[in-house]
């Protein structure tokens, strides 16, 4: 009996693993991203079918959720985005978490831009009075904001995150 060479065993594994990979059950898993996406574009009508959040994220990944009624998903839809995409711009999300409590914030980074066309637009916290910059993780993604110019922030009292860089 002879031993495989050590090429031919990785080979195998690599062979394995990409049959693994590729099946039915991991192509169609979403991300939480994916997900919280589609929440988000259809949150009305998924409420309004008695779900909540949780159930529809945990339905969602595990690939169990369909289509709400008034929406087509084609394959590329429920394909995962490639990764040299470019993430749609907060201007395209729904203003859902925008919340402007004074002057000088808006529910929408368009908005925002046309009212200080020469200074960086910022997500503001409302809560901490943090405000943070365009492709950060939090801008325009905490429970209570407002588009604000950078320009007004330091009148309204809020600060720049420290873990960010000014763009």
């Amino acid at each position: 009996m002879t031993r495989g060479s050590p090429l031919s065993l990785l080979c195998a594994i690599t062979l394995a693993s990409t049959v693994i990979l590729s099946s039915p059950a991991w192509t169609q898993q979403k991300t939480s991203k994916q997900c919280n996406d589609e929440w988000t574009a259809n949150k009305a009508e998924i409420q309004a079918s008695g779900k909540k959040k949780k159930d529809f994220i945990a339905e969602c990944r595990a690939g169990r959720t369909a289509a709400p009624a008034g929406t087509t998903q084609s394959p590329a839809a429920t394909a995962p985005a490639p990764s040299t995409a470019a993430k749609p711009s907060p201007a395209t999300r729904p203003a859902a978490t925008a919340t402007p409590a004074a002057a000088g914030q808006f529910a929408s980074e368009a908005q925002a831009k046309s009212h200080c066309p020469g200074d960086t637009v910022v997500w503001a916290n409302l809560d901490s009075k943090i405000y943070h910059f365009s492709g950060t993780h939090s801008y325009g993604n905490t429970k209570k904001g407002a588009y604000m110019c950078e320009r007004d922030t330091a009148a309204a009292g809020f600060r720049a995150a420290k873990n960010e860089k000014h763009p």
